[in-house]
């Protein structure tokens, strides 16, 4: 069976591993499409948190079921699958309170434990959604759009409510996306004017704010000096989510989405004249799996659009490279097999 690891920082490798175990309760799938994320670009350039080396990525998962036992789900051989990539343990205290999302012993595909860059994986089936009536494109970007879709649910926005949302890159534009689908007023904020035509374009962002041109000045002027009551922070830059406390709305929310491998620190006077409340939003559950299914069956969420490169899986290697460079301007990459 062939796949792709991530043997050290700067250097995949196209080897044969072993066919996956099969055993009872789990579901052999075969990988049909592979999304390329944030996570894999970091654990490649050795900034990634919570990583160890040498590494099978991959977490943005399509496949079919290649052979599964008796189940609850009513799944079968042949069904298309997407894979929640978030192996939690069923028994902590997250787990216990339903946000298996952030379980104390969480093992995340391609993360802590190898993910599915590879012909076939190993999957419990408690972790497959059927995806009938999706594309298998579609059907692979549903984990990334979970996770904006879980930072909107996680803020409790509501109908007209005013949202930045900083970073336009994959995880950012899902997360306008759903903003936009939970009817708030969205501002796009990013320092790539391309990226901000597109979030207007295809996230439909109400506003959008070139963070090197006075942004606080043009948020003030967008709100009538009250700021957004919620900001989301999806770059994954401790400058800006440092900075983002400025922006937000006295009473209001800051949510980070993205994770930086470092401290974040803060002005304590800045943080309590406001009376903010700050959150963290980690990794989807099966209720925001279901919403983006939803979302995307119905025609809402635009895939054709999001995903703007595609790669062979024999021919991957050779350009992960050039999908980190700017000018490459990937939205979101797909691998097919």
């Amino acid at each position: 069976m062939k796949g792709i690891v991530c043997e050290q920082v700067d250097k995949l490798k196209l080897i044969e591993l072993p066919e996956p175990p099969y055993a009872a309760g789990e579901a052999i799938v075969r990988i049909r499409r592979i999304g390329i994320c944030g996570t894999d670009l970091h654990a490649y350039k050795g900034n990634q948190p919570f990583f160890t080396y040498p590494r099978v990525l991959g977490h943005e998962l399509a496949g079919t079921v290649e052979r599964i036992g008796p189940n609850d789900a009513g799944l079968r051989e042949g069904d298309q699958v997407s894979i929640i990539p978030y192996m939690h343990c069923g028994s902590c205290i997250a787990c216990r309170n339903g946000k298996t999302n952030c379980c104390t012993g969480m093992k995340v595909l391609g993360v802590h434990i190898d993910g599915g860059m590879r012909e076939r994986i190993s999957v419990p089936v408690t972790h497959l959604i059927k995806t009938d009536g999706l594309t298998l494109d579609q059907t692979a970007v549903l984990e990334p759009l979970a996770i904006g879709a879980h930072a909107v649910r996680r803020s409790g926005v509501q109908i007209g409510e005013t949202a930045l949302v900083i970073g336009g890159g994959p995880i950012g534009l899902g997360v306008m996306a759903f903003a936009k689908y939970a009817c708030a007023r969205v501002i796009a904020m990013d320092i790539n004017d391309e990226r901000l035509a597109f979030s207007k374009s295809w996230a439909n962002a109400d506003y959008t704010v070139n963070a090197l041109q006075n942004a606080k000045e043009q948020l003030a002027a967008i709100t009538g000096g009250d700021f957004p009551t919620v900001v989301f922070d999806a770059t994954g830059n401790a400058k800006s989510m440092e900075n983002s406390f400025e922006l937000t709305a006295h009473g209001g929310k800051l949510v980070y989405v993205g994770l930086v491998k470092g401290d974040i620190t803060f002005h304590d006077p800045e943080f309590h004249k406001r009376e903010l409340t700050l959150m963290s939003s980690r990794n989807a559950t099966r209720e925001d799996f279901d919403h983006v299914m939803e979302a995307v069956g119905n025609g809402d969420i635009d895939v054709q659009r999001y995903i703007t490169h595609r790669s062979s899986f024999e021919d991957m290697i050779g350009k992960f490279d050039s999908w980190m460079r700017p000018e490459s301007k990937v939205i979101k990459a797909i691998v097919e097999l």
